[in-house]
């Protein structure tokens, strides 16, 4: 009990919201969790890889697009003073619309490429088809973002879980009834509304035009760094399926497809949790020795979460494979096991740029990114001359190589900066 009193006391309240956020979206994650894994073990029984190929080339395609939806205009809204938050919500709001239908254009575009071509009919019309989802998104991200300024992390937590559980189970049903890759990509669409209604629910808003608005330099200055960063660890993230694709194969893709979302989902998606409650968590701190004494306690803590899952994910993986999802699947232990071990990498980089970004240093967290996507991919391009197998290998050398290296180098230097007396010169800092 003095333990945990001693370990109550050093974490203070700020780092016991931290905490308390990170369960919020852990508990969250859990129950989708257990959602997701009912949903891809009805999916590998009854679709084939060469099916699951096709609906991974439509997704991989998707979600390459959708990342051109995070331009870092959010992030703006929770940076934003409070006397300037109303306009700063008003500019956002008009900048989403106009981006969002923009990025929905361009992926009707690649679409009609995919179709014109590539002879991709089937992933042609499923990727128009998600075209669809930017029409629901402008209407719900500022809410979203003031929720997370508002601290209300538990709040966001809950509305992700509703939504992506609804896209499984709805999904499970397709499946069942009609076994195609059309019953993994429609529900995507379908559950967008859930996520628009829940959040204009939770937080009530409308543009206030008595307060005007922010000029959009701002945002355009900030945002060239963090749509840079997110479109390239969506092309590093995306792109390696398209090119085992290529190289590989249809049934190749499906098994990398599997294998990727069983050893590298779980912790993908806690990571993206923990890097968006500690950009809001080290924002709130302006003084920049107190803001890095923040953020190291949440790295350290993060590590003490998320090392024993990756642990478990890499050593169980033989064990837990093929009982869940079918002996057919037994050819991707060795790759589950190998993507598993990615999610060292990917959690450095995730906090690493929540610090840059929370300093505004959007600049460094693009050459960072651009240098682990170069590595990562051409070690998979590669790798993929001798095997799907020495591929994933790759893939994941590459990664450790750069995230790992130069997310220390961040954290040194930052360090540095918090221990210099006010007088010494900031450009010593990264």
């Amino acid at each position: 009990m003095a333990f945990w009193h001693r370990a109550n006391e050093k974490l203070g309240k700020e780092g016991r919201w931290f905490l308390s956020s990170m369960a919020a979206y852990g508990s969250a994650e859990f129950l989708v969790r257990i959602v997701r894994i009912a949903a891809v073990i009805v999916i590998a029984r009854a679709v084939s890889p060469e099916l699951m190929g096709i609906a991974a080339l439509a997704l991989s395609l998707f979600e390459l697009t959708r990342v051109l939806a995070n331009s870092g205009i959010g992030q703006q809204i929770i940076l934003a003073e409070d006397s300037v938050l109303t306009a700063t919500a008003n500019t956002a709001h008009r900048l989403f619309w106009l981006w969002c239908l923009a990025v929905g254009a361009i992926q009707l575009f690649v679409s009609a490429i995919l179709f014109y071509a590539f002879d991709q009919s089937d992933a042609a019309m499923m990727l128009a088809m998600l075209s669809g989802v930017y029409l629901f998104m402008p209407g719900g991200l500022v809410q979203v973002f003031l929720l997370m300024r508002d601290q209300k992390m538990s709040v966001t937590a809950r509305i992700g879980a509703i939504q992506t559980m609804a896209d499984h189970f709805l999904t499970m049903v397709l499946v069942t009834i009609w076994p195609s890759a059309w019953a993994i990509v429609l529900p995507k669409l379908l559950t967008a509304p859930i996520w628009l209604i829940a959040v204009r629910k939770a937080k009530h808003w409308q543009p206030d035009i008595s307060a005007g608005n922010v000029p959009a330099r701002g945002f355009f200055k900030f945002s060239v760094g963090v749509l840079g960063s997110e479109l390239l660890v969506a092309l590093r993230t995306q792109a390696d399926k398209l090119i085992i694709g290529g190289l590989l194969g249809v049934k190749a893709l499906g098994i990398y497809y599997f294998a990727f979302n069983a050893g590298l989902g779980i912790t993908t998606s806690i990571v993206t949790a923990f890097s968006t409650i500690l950009f809001s968590y080290i924002c709130r701190e302006a003084d920049h020795c107190r803001r890095f004494n923040r953020y190291r306690q949440a790295v350290f803590l993060g590590l003490a979460i998320f090392l024993p899952i990756i642990l478990a994910q890499f050593f169980l993986a033989p064990i837990y494979v093929p009982i869940l999802f079918g002996d057919q699947w037994i050819d991707a232990v060795p790759l589950v096991s190998i993507l598993a071990l990615a999610g060292v990498p990917i959690f450095a980089a995730s906090a690493t740029t929540a610090w840059l970004r929370a300093e505004r240093n959007t600049g460094f967290d693009l050459v960072m990114t651009t240098f682990a996507t170069i590595t990562a991919l051409v070690g998979l391009t590669l790798g993929a001359k001798f095997g799907l197998l020495e591929a994933t290998t790759a893939y994941v050398t590459g990664l450790s190589l750069s995230l790992l290296p130069l997310s220390i180098l961040v954290y040194l230097g930052a360090r540095t900066k918090a221990s210099m007396p006010l007088s010494q010169p900031k450009e010593l800092s990264i």
